[in-house]
């Protein structure tokens, strides 16, 4: 596990990963992490999405570690990592008690972040683990048990001081097509003193993938609450959104998690993705993961 010298000096940071899990209407999501407050105070937490509500539970700093190649991350009694995940959470809310198991990770080609993962100063540092993989397994909450066989997975992570004032995210992997999965992700980014709307974008089908992001040419036609349309060389990826409210979690700022944004881990759209005037796929998903934050 990691050594806590990387930690010890850090002021105003946090380091979150993403691990959803899907399987028919089965859906949740874990978000284990750590936040370091500009005094130097140091927690560590895991939140719950699922379709109908959120948890957020906090624990000591010492209960925390991860891997050098910050693969595998424990919390107390759970752990998570690209194998999967082993849970066992209990406060006077929410008591969850399993075990899921991945196979065949989708890694992306390249860093998602391009040339900016190099730059240390990025207010927020986005990475993919696993674009799709699959799930077997079961978790129990509160006594009720929650199934996954042969689900679809998806691993994200984010570390650095604060998201960015506004953003929008969404992805999906849960299509009628197999081995097919879309994130994308626009934002307001604070870059030397000045700022730029920044895209980054993966769009894997039929074994292939396309990267659509600020730092290859990408063009942000338009983006909202409703979805986004964006364009890169001959390709077009259009995504219509049909979410409602989504659930409540804590996202960070200047390193301490205290705002508040909302994400609908189960909504419906529909992904258009066209090179030059051919339609290649035309999909919808209605168990697709939606944030807009407009500051």
């Amino acid at each position: 596990m990691k050594n806590r010298d990387f930690y010890s000096k850090k002021k105003g940071y946090f380091e979150g990963w993403y691990f959803k899990n899907q399987f028919k209407d089965n859906i949740i999501s874990f978000i284990p992490g750590i936040n370091i407050k500009s005094d130097g105070q140091k927690c560590s937490f895991i939140q719950i999405i699922t379709k109908n509500k959120s948890y957020n539970i906090n624990y000591d700093f010492k209960d925390f570690s991860v891997s050098e190649d910050k693969l595998t991350i424990k919390i107390k009694d759970n752990i998570f990592s690209t194998k999967g995940i082993i849970l066992n959470i209990r406060n006077k809310d929410i008591h969850i008690k399993g075990r899921l198991i991945y196979s065949n990770i989708t890694l992306v080609k390249n860093d998602i972040m391009g040339p900016f993962a190099y730059f240390p100063f990025m207010e927020c540092v986005h990475g993919v683990l696993s674009l799709n993989h699959i799930v077997n397994g079961s978790i129990y909450i509160n006594n009720e048990e929650m199934k996954f066989i042969d689900g679809k997975g998806y691993i994200e992570k984010d570390s650095g001081k604060s998201f960015p004032k506004t953003y929008l995210w969404v992805q999906s992997n849960d299509f009628n097509i197999e081995d097919t999965s879309i994130m994308v992700s626009i934002a307001d980014i604070p870059f030397l003193g000045y700022e730029f709307k920044g895209c980054i974008a993966t769009v894997y089908y039929n074994g292939k993938e396309y990267r659509l992001a600020t730092y290859n040419g990408v063009k942000i036609v338009s983006c909202n609450e409703k979805g986004l349309v964006i364009k890169k060389g001959k390709y077009k990826l259009e995504i219509n959104i049909d979410a409602l409210s989504g659930q409540k979690l804590l996202a960070p700022n200047g390193g301490e998690m205290i705002r508040t944004v909302y994400e609908n881990i189960s909504c419906s759209a529909r992904f258009k993705f066209y090179k030059k005037k051919e339609l290649i796929f035309d999909l919808v998903s209605n168990t697709t993961s939606f944030e807009y934050v407009n500051n």
